[in-house]
């Protein structure tokens, strides 16, 4: 379970085996979304599969992660999303009511993320190989001119922005898996972000890296970008921001939030000179309200990430080897 969880494990899974088995430029840059040609346009190109557990929770589904999944990966290189694919695994015995309440999810937040479903494919499986419905999306999307966003472009002095709290969509999986309360109702994150970054883009091209923080959560997406662009991170531990909600869950259950998965938030590395124009833009757009500057980058400690406490100390944020909570996306 650990090789599908985001972290260090599904790093070796897809270095040690995938890679040397595709080959190709493109695909070893191991971006949220491929960047290729085609007849003089630059796509953004990704896919991905949603085996979530349970199929509904507070906030969201299966149907909804499906669509903003793969939008966001979109996103995540500067592109304006286009057009979805979509494929159902069903298992033998499923209630069609089910399935069709998935379905009518999927589309409305597709309709939400301003795509277009345009094909898609259906297996059934034996009753007991699968979970009801297993959801792969892919799409594809158009990069603007002049935008050049990947993970190898983080900068020393670059500042380091989170669009909002953090640990939501992870908590909320667990709540209603586990039947725990905690004393308010945590609601998943899903949600789509390319309006968001089109709103960043807007103010300024010069955005260097974006990323979502899904499997693995913040820790898993920092220490991508410091390890693929050869720099490091700090972070301020407090500036994260955390819902009481979600820091009372983790207290419980033994959890960090920045471990914990996320569905609607992206993180940013931006050139000090844009932080202020930047931050302006995402707070005025629905999805960015809560933005906040949570570090730096910097030429020290390259493909470590760090951070310092309330306290004054500074602790390594290690990399997750597996996932703390698995089948949440």
């Amino acid at each position: 379970m650990g090789h599908g969880g985001g972290g260090a494990l599904s790093a070796e899974l897809t270095r040690h085996l995938f890679l040397p088995a595709y080959g190709g430029e493109t695909l070893g840059e191991l971006t949220d979304s491929a960047t290729v040609t085609l007849g003089g346009a630059r796509l953004a190109f990704s896919t991905d599969s949603y085996v979530v557990r349970p199929l509904f929770f507070p906030g969201g589904s299966i149907g909804d992660l499906a669509v903003n999944g793969t939008v966001n990966d979109l996103a995540m290189s500067g592109a304006v999303p286009a057009y979805l694919s979509c494929a159902f695994l069903l298992e033998e015995g499923t209630e069609l009511s089910t399935v069709g309440r998935v379905a009518q999810a999927l589309g409305a937040a597709a309709r939400t993320a301003g795509v277009t479903v345009v094909t898609g494919d259906t297996k059934v499986v034996d009753s007991g190989h699968g979970d009801g419905v297993y959801v792969n999306t892919a799409g594809i999307g158009l990069i603007p001119e002049g935008v050049d966003i990947r993970p190898q472009r983080a900068r020393p002095g670059d500042v380091v922005i989170v669009s909002g709290p953090i640990g939501q969509h992870g908590i909320a999986i667990l709540s209603v898996r586990e039947g725990l309360t905690f004393g308010t109702e945590v609601t998943s994150d899903t949600a789509p972000l390319a309006g968001l970054v089109q709103a960043m883009v807007a103010v300024t091209p010069e955005i260097h890296v974006l990323r979502d923080p899904t499997r693995g959560g913040l820790a898993a997406a920092l220490h991508e970008i410091a390890e693929t662009s050869k720099t490091g991170v700090v972070l301020d531990e407090g500036a994260v921001p955390v819902p009481d909600a979600v820091a009372t869950a983790c207290a419980f259950l033994g959890l960090d939030p920045m471990y914990v998965a996320n569905e609607g938030r992206l993180v940013a590395f931006v050139p000090r000179t844009h932080t202020d124009a930047v931050l302006e833009a995402m707070r005025a757009h629905p999805q960015g309200r809560e933005a906040a500057v949570i570090g730096r980058c910097v030429a020290e400690h390259p493909g470590m990430v760090v951070a310092r406490t309330g306290l004054g100390a500074t602790r390594i944020v290690d990399p997750p080897i597996g996932e703390q909570l698995p089948r949440i996306c």
